[in-house]
C-alpha cells in the first residue's frame, strides 16, 4: 500500500482573496519504506539540531518561518532559509519516495468554481491514474519480500483540512467517478471509481508529523516558484522547488482550465 501525504497552500476564496493560487503538495511512500523514511527523518532532523540547534520538537512550518511570527525568533532568517533548503536537499536525496503538486490558478478558473473541489478531485484521480500505470512501482522495497504490483492501494492523508469536505469527496470518487469519453468512445462520460483509494482521509497535524512538515516545506516552496516574496527573490529562493526535480511524479502533468498538474 502506499501512504500519500498532503499539505495546502494559500486558500480557495475567489472572492478578494490574498492568494492567487491554490497549491496541493503530495508525498508518496510505499509501506514496505515507511520505517526506513522515518528513521532517515531522524537522522536528517538530529543534523539539523548539530548543525542550527533546530530541536528535535520543534516543528518545521516554512509559512511561519518568514512571517512575522514570533515562534522562531531564535533563529536568523538565513538559517531558517537554509534548513529549509536542506529539506528540500534531504528529500531529493532519497530513491523511494516521490512528490507531485497540483496548481489552481484561481484568476483562470471560472466564477462559482468550487477550488477546493477542483484541486482534490485533480489529486485523487491523478494519484489513481499513477499506481493504475505501474508508475510508483519503483518506490517498492523488494529487498524485504515486497513484489511490484500496480493494483496496490493508496491512502491519504492530509495535513489539518476541511475534513468532512474531503472525507464526503473521497467516498463519492470511490463510488462514482464520471470521465469524458476520450475520442473513439462515443459523447457523454464513463464512470470510472477510484478502486484503489481506500478508507477515508486520515487527517494529521503537521505539528505532530515530521512528514507532513516535509510536505509543508515542498508547498510553500512551490508557491514561492509562481508568486515569490521579495526576500525570496533577493536569495534565489523561489528558484528552490528545482531542488526536487530527481523525485518530483513526472507522469501525467498537463495545464488545463486553470490547473496546473506539475510534476
Amino acid at each position: 500500500m502506499y501512504l500519500v501525504y498532503v499539505d495546502e497552500s494559500g486558500d480557495t476564496g475567489l472572492v478578494k482573496s490574498p492568494t492567487r493560487y491554490f497549491i496541493l503538495s503530495a508525498l508518496i511512500v510505499h509501506e514496505s519504506n515507511w520505517n526506513k523514511f522515518i528513521d532517515d527523518i531522524i537522522e536528517f532532523r538530529k543534523r539539523l539540531r548539530d548543525n542550527y540547534k533546530f530541536k528535535l520538537r520543534e516543528e518545521i512550518h516554512a509559512a511561519e518561518f518568514f512571517q512575522t511570527s514570533k515562534k522562531y525568533d531564535h533563529l536568523e532568517k538565513h538559517i531558517k532559509l537554509q534548513i529549509c533548503k536542506k529539506t528540500l536537499d534531504f528529500q531529493e536525496s532519497l530513491d523511494y519516495i516521490q512528490v507531485m503538486f497540483i496548481v489552481i490558478d484561481k484568476q483562470s478558473v471560472s466564477a462559482g468554481t468550487d477550488v477546493f473541489e477542483m484541486a482534490w478531485k485533480y489529486l485523487l484521480q491523478r494519484i489513481h491514474n499513477t499506481l493504475k500505470k505501474g508508475n510508483f512501482d519503483g518506490l517498492i522495497n523488494e529487498e524485504d519480500g515486497y513484489e511490484t504490483n500496480s493494483k496496490e492501494n493508496f491512502i491519504l492523508i492530509p495535513d489539518k483540512t476541511d475534513d468532512k469536505k474531503l472525507k464526503q469527496l473521497a467516498r463519492k470518487m470511490r463510488r462514482y467517478n464520471p470521465i469524458p469519453n476520450k475520442h473513439g468512445y462515443g459523447p457523454g462520460y464513463r464512470n470510472m471509481p477510484l478502486k484503489l483509494m481506500i478508507e477515508d482521509p486520515f487527517t494529521k497535524d503537521s505539528a505532530d508529523s515530521y512528514i507532513h512538515q516535509l510536505v509543508d516545506v515542498n508547498a510553500y516552496f512551490m508557491k514561492q516558484s509562481l508568486d515569490p516574496t521579495k526576500y525570496m527573490k533577493s536569495k534565489k529562493a523561489h528558484n528552490f522547488i528545482n531542488r526536487l526535480n530527481k523525485v518530483r511524479c513526472t507522469h501525467i502533468s498537463s495545464t488545463k482550465d486553470g490547473v496546473l498538474l506539475k510534476s
